[in-house]
């Protein structure tokens, strides 16, 4: 796991600005309260992933954090959140409900709900983000899951409290292959952990088709610097058929062809008006994000947006003068 933030290297009245970039950037947009003055607060994060579950790891002096209604409100990429507590005590509180976590117990919360976590004591925890459409849930079910206690009296939250903590303090586990191997797992587990209160296994399985839209769309976004990306791959991703797949988009009226090349110009034209669009060459930035074609990708670009990717890039980026224009 890559150290995110180590207040030990920050000076005191630079504390509480660090630790807030670097919640918002890692992990989601919170309010942080802070118990002790600034130069009693410590914090240090870990951060590391498998796939598109993120996983933060953090000790750190007494805080309590809220997730805002004008936050929550604000948040373009739902995720669920696992809070698996190692040490001390922590309170979870969100949808009218509040639960504490000892060692080994965990809860799970929503970033579209307002919620607060209270660590009196101190912080030592796990939190593991899961993307909302990866779970494939009724929003019900996971609404009524948020705030209780999971732990010791569930065998499978047992079993999930032992696999989520060795996934988190396990470096290996996220690179190459061990992390794309741990993803299906992880989520298949956490959504055993979920329906197991309701009894009821078919709570897990009917949401799959109710949400594939969404599960293929997620993917899609995942991969759109593929070059490789295509329907049969989509499909095969999700097993059905590419009738299928076609059906699916068509029924949320996404023509699939025409949905990632908007996604893929998109990222080609925040990448040319970002802070290195002039450090490689246009057809090269085309070709990172699937247009392996540079007169196609300026045609399709110009099409789109009403000027060249060139026009585009110099009018975020004007060309630095020569010395014939400097000599004038």
């Amino acid at each position: 796991m890559s150290p995110v933030l180590d207040t030990a290297f920050i000076p005191p009245h630079d504390r509480e600005e660090a630790i807030r970039y670097a919640v918002w950037d890692s992990v989601v947009a919170v309010d942080i309260d802070h118990r002790p003055p600034a130069e009693g607060i410590s914090v240090r994060m870990g951060l590391g992933a498998i796939g598109p579950v993120r996983i933060c790891s953090a000790r750190a002096t007494a805080v309590t954090v809220h997730r805002t209604q004008r936050l929550a409100q604000a948040d373009e990429e739902p995720a669920v959140f696992l809070g698996l507590q190692v040490t001390g005590t922590s309170i979870v509180s969100q949808n009218g409900r509040e639960c504490a976590l000892g060692p080994g117990e965990f809860a799970v919360y929503e970033s579209i709900a307002p919620y607060t976590l209270s660590f009196a004591e101190g912080v030592d925890h796990h939190f593991i983000r899961f993307p909302r459409a990866a779970l494939a849930l009724p929003d019900r079910l996971v609404r009524e899951a948020t705030s209780v206690t999971l732990g010791s009296d569930n065998p499978l939250a047992r079993l999930a409290s032992t696999y989520f903590h060795q996934l988190a303090v396990d470096g290996e586990l996220h690179q190459g292959g061990h992390a794309d191997a741990a993803v299906e797992p992880s989520v298949e587990l956490l959504r055993a952990v979920l329906t197991s209160r309701h009894h009821d296994s078919s709570l897990a399985k009917a949401p799959l088709e109710a949400t594939l839209s969404l599960r293929v769309t997620h993917y899609i976004r995942q991969h759109l610097a593929d070059p490789d990306l295509s329907a049969e791959r989509i499909a095969t991703a999700h097993n059905i058929s590419v009738r299928h797949l076609y059906a699916v988009l068509s029924q949320s009226g996404i023509s699939l062809g025409e949905w990632i090349r908007t996604r893929r110009l998109a990222e080609c034209r925040r990448e040319l008006a970002g802070p290195k669009g002039r450090l490689r060459t246009i057809a090269a930035i085309g070709r990172s994000w699937g247009f392996v074609d540079a007169t196609h990708f300026s045609k399709v670009f110009r099409q789109a947006y009403g000027s060249s990717p060139r026009s585009w890039r110099d009018q975020n980026h004007p060309a630095p003068p020569t010395d014939l224009d400097s000599s004038g």
